[in-house]
């Protein structure tokens, strides 16, 4: 796990709660990659998204931050950061 050292700038919170677990990788992915260098979105989820961050480290390497802000039980928000 990454901690995120500047501030980024927080643009949305993406809520993936209430869509189909098929859909919500690839829709982390668009967030994601709409994100300019230094800017951050809040993920929102209903289980601990470890998953999602290891494949977006892996494809991401030294571009990729994230910082838990809630761990559940039933609910985890995560700030992912493009740096």
């Amino acid at each position: 796990m990454s901690d995120i050292n500047a501030a980024p700038e927080i643009t949305s919170t993406l809520d993936v709660r209430n869509i189909e677990h098929a859909q919500r990788h690839p829709l982390i992915f668009r967030t994601y990659n709409a994100l300019q260098p230094g800017q951050a979105f809040v993920l929102v989820v209903d289980h601990d998204p470890k998953p999602v961050l290891f494949e977006l480290d892996f494809v991401q390497k030294g571009k990729f931050e994230y910082s838990y802000l809630e761990q559940g039980p039933e609910v985890w928000r995560v700030q992912v950061a493009k740096v």
